[in-house]
């Protein structure tokens, strides 16, 4: 069996700045443009049964915006008429109406337990789309923003089952087929569940296919289904559709075709509640083996081997246990007997006196540790020094112990431990894992569409962005771009709501769930001399942060940026903030 490599993200030590300074708050205006809608913005609230956590992150916070990477400035969005409706931005100034460019063919408001409408970008001339009701669209549309080649087509409609949103999905072609691979999301309810919150997270991988021979249809190719129990912060799968990459507090794994969530949990339990194959116990002088033994065993079907540093048992002529023992033993003075309830005593004497072996067998964990009363009190008193019931029990120690309360809000990280893990597409097991520990994910930005989405990370007060390379097996993660401080400062806003960031990296924003969007700039050359008067020195660069409150009391429902604008979406407007003119 093929064991996951245990991997880390390399940080690029010429792209951190130990300087750096702060943001210095600018009063510069940012030109605003408003724009109203046509008609309001299809917004799905959460019905009395979607009350749990994972359906806030996945369906409450949606961002109902969507930036087209394949064309500059060019965003969607889809009204309350299903229709879906395009703003490409050329010249600020003289600003159109958003263009309808596809309209859904079924009405959105027949269906009750329906989900906000879905679509991502699959390349420059393939979109996928879902209603919100179950029903997956694989769409053609020409070279978009082209007048002349622009269509969109529905090339593949197919109902999957429950109601999903699409997280991502790639295109494939080669000389014999164009695929297209799709992950779409569901929170499921779980009949058998004791406990917990009742609904576990469902990925579903769909393939579609057509053969270009062929004049036959798309069709789906491949159905995968992986399970979790929580939302994932990130997935995405490669650009070779080999993989796939998800970043999740709590691990994903595939279950079989046929075989629903509740039988994979079952088999789980069944291998941790088996017993122990064999119990032991240690003092400081010697170890106790104790194997049950089958219904009339005699002393001629048990053959034990003693050696200096292993050990070698069989049972009528069955290898039951054999391997490197932990430490070496006295092999000659080591023992065994058939005790009178059935079952075989190994005693075996410790060469090292005083050694506590964590394990038997190096490796085996098919045995269970039996540890007496005394053993335990005589633990809990060597760790006594590092516990207490007192908070503080004695401050005037030369290093007191830490006081949580002293800790600013933003410097406390989560508790929970997230993971990131790359799966193998054809064998659909765990082939990367990296334990992102306290690095706490913030966002994802598509740099180049072509590649994987990245994904910005806390590292420290830091936000590192991190770009996936599937190609690259001894780094598949580079760290391309820093954020300076901004992990900390972004943990201080308590009300934000989306945070992005442009493709190329020139500035962050966030904005809040009411009006108000923060963009804070990387550092740039001053156009004036300032000092810094505590270190006497010149300050060459200032990153400057910049607040824009917009003129509506709607909550913002989508946020998106590109290298020069930022779009902010409402229930009845559409927001253009300038914030960097072309070079």
């Amino acid at each position: 069996m093929e064991v996951a490599a245990n991997c880390s993200l390399r940080v690029k030590r010429p792209l951190l700045d130990p300087r750096f300074e702060g943001y210095k708050l600018s009063l510069e205006p940012l030109p605003c443009y408003q724009l109203e809608l046509d008609a309001a913005v299809a917004e799905v609230k959460l019905r009395d049964d979607q009350y749990t956590l994972e359906h806030m992150h996945a369906f409450g916070m949606y961002n109902y915006l969507h930036c087209d990477s394949w064309y500059q400035d060019s965003v969607y969005y889809i009204d309350t008429l299903g229709r879906i409706m395009n703003l490409t931005v050329m010249l600020d100034t003289a600003l159109g109406k958003p263009r309808e460019v596809f309209r859904l063919p079924t009405d959105l408001t027949a269906c009750d337990n329906r989900l906000c409408a879905s679509i991502h970008f699959t390349s420059s001339t393939w979109v996928t789309l879902s209603d919100g009701t179950g029903r997956l669209y694989v769409i053609g549309t020409g070279e978009r923003g082209n007048s002349a080649s622009e269509k969109w087509e529905i090339m593949f409609n197919e109902e999957l089952g429950d109601p999903f949103i699409i997280i991502h999905s790639i295109s494939l072609l080669n000389a014999e087929e164009h695929s297209i691979a799709t992950l779409l999301l569901r929170i499921e309810k779980e009949e058998l569940d004791m406990k917990g919150s009742g609904f576990y997270v469902s990925l579903e991988w769909v393939t579609i296919s057509k053969k270009n021979k062929d004049k036959k249809k798309y069709e789906i190719i491949k159905r995968d289904i992986l399970c979790g129990k929580s939302v994932p912060h990130y997935a995405a799968i490669e650009p070779d559709g080999n993989g796939l990459m998800i970043v999740s507090y709590k691990s994903f794994t595939f279950v079989q075709a046929g075989q629903d969530l509740e039988e994979n949990m079952d088999e789980d339990m069944s291998e941790k509640i088996k017993e122990p194959l064999y119990y032991w116990q240690q003092t400081e002088d010697d170890l106790t083996v104790t194997i049950r033994l089958p219904e009339d065993s005699t002393k001629e079907d048990i053959q034990v081997q003693f050696l200096p540093d292993h050990i070698n048992i069989v049972l009528k002529d069955h290898q039951f246990l054999e391997g490197k023992l932990y430490s070496s033993i006295d092999h000659e003075s080591s023992t065994w007997i058939i005790k009178e309830s059935n079952s075989l005593e190994i005693s075996l004497i410790k060469k090292n006196e005083g050694l506590t072996w964590p394990e038997l067998v190096v490796g085996d964990k098919q045995g269970e540790l039996i540890r007496d009363s005394a053993q335990c009190a005589a633990i809990a008193e060597r760790l006594m020094h590092l516990t207490s019931e007192e908070l503080n029990p004695n401050p005037d120690k030369e290093k007191p112990p830490c006081n949580a309360q002293e800790l600013e809000e933003c410097d406390i990280f989560f508790e929970e431990s997230s993971s990131l893990c790359r799966f193998d597409g054809s064998t659909l097991k765990t082939t990367h894992v990296v334990n992102l520990g306290s690095n706490q994910y913030l966002f994802s930005v598509i740099v180049d569409p072509k590649e994987m989405p990245c994904f910005c990370l806390r590292h420290d007060v830091d936000a590192l962005l991190w770009q996936p390379h599937s190609s690259k097996q001894d780094d598949m993660w580079e760290h391309i771009a820093t954020f300076n401080a901004l992990g900390y400062v972004q943990a201080s806003k308590r009300d934000k709501k989306f945070f992005a960031c442009a493709p190329n990296y020139s500035y962050a924003a966030l904005c809040e769930c009411l009006r108000r969007v923060f963009i804070y700039r990387q550092p740039a050359p001053m156009s004036t001399v300032l000092y810094n008067r505590k270190e006497g020195r010149q300050v060459g660069q200032v990153a400057k942060q910049q607040v824009a409150s917009l003129e509506t009391n709607d909550p913002i429902l989508g946020f998106q940026a590109t290298n020069e604008r930022l779009f902010v979406l409402t229930t009845r407007n559409l927001f253009l903030i300038k914030v960097n003119t072309e070079n």
